[in-house]
């Protein structure tokens, strides 16, 4: 029977068994062998990014990072170089896409191993603020303004915030051409703004963010769009 067996493999004449051919294309398939929470990220993806977030895999996600709380750094750093990587390719969609599955699993999950997913989540704000895409420092900024109304069980000593006070206050500056898109942009500083000091009054362990290497990018910043607002 195990001559059988091993002949059938190597004979194409021969009919395998359908038990035989599966077991066979799940050891030949590359993805196959890919962590479960790789596999489960991937599979909120959407062969056309104009779909959209696949909702049924997103609640599997969801669930799974429910369930082993200790994976979420390594789902948090997945989607970081996912996005990445799309980002680098201009592939938008897919980036919002990581950015919105991102949203979601902070919202749905408060462990003490979210503080490692943190890291990767605001790994994922920087870059898109870095990019030279408007609407995606926009989508980043929204990320934060949420992310900054989490109350997070387990405290960061070592988080900081000087780059993203030096964006938002940036950002409050812009002379875009375009002036719907510049209030817009100025308007997701100032809400960035907003953010930051919310996050960091909020917990004691942080950054003072009254110190004057703060002040003094953020009051000129508000400051001037007042000044302009008239």
């Amino acid at each position: 029977m195990a001559f059988v067996m091993v002949k059938c493999c190597f004979d194409s004449e021969i009919p395998l068994p359908d038990f035989v051919e599966s077991v066979i294309q799940k050891c030949t398939d590359p993805g196959s062998f890919r962590p479960r929470y790789k596999r489960l990220v991937d599979n909120i993806f959407p062969v056309n990014p104009q779909d959209g977030l696949v909702k049924n895999n997103m609640e599997k996600l969801t669930f799974y990072s429910l369930s082993s709380p200790e994976k979420l750094d390594r789902i948090g750093e997945y989607l970081f170089q996912r996005a990445s990587r799309d980002i680098n390719r201009r592939r938008n969609g897919f980036v919002v896409i990581a950015m919105e599955a991102m949203d979601q699993l902070l919202v749905a999950c408060h462990a003490q191993t979210l503080n490692l997913f943190v890291e990767s989540f605001l790994k994922m704000i920087q870059k898109l603020l870095e990019s030279s895409d408007p609407q995606l420092q926009i989508l980043a900024t929204q990320s934060f303004v949420r992310f900054a109304n989490i109350e997070e069980d387990t405290p960061s000593y070592h988080r900081r915030y000087d780059f993203f006070v030096s964006k938002f206050s940036s950002m409050c500056h812009n002379d875009n051409s375009n002036i719907d898109l510049r209030d817009k942009i100025r308007m997701a500083g100032i809400n960035g703004l907003q953010g930051v000091v919310r996050k960091t009054v909020s917990d004691d362990l942080v950054e003072n963010i009254w110190e004057p290497v703060h002040m003094d990018k953020i009051v000129p910043s508000l400051l001037y769009n007042m000044q302009n607002s008239r």
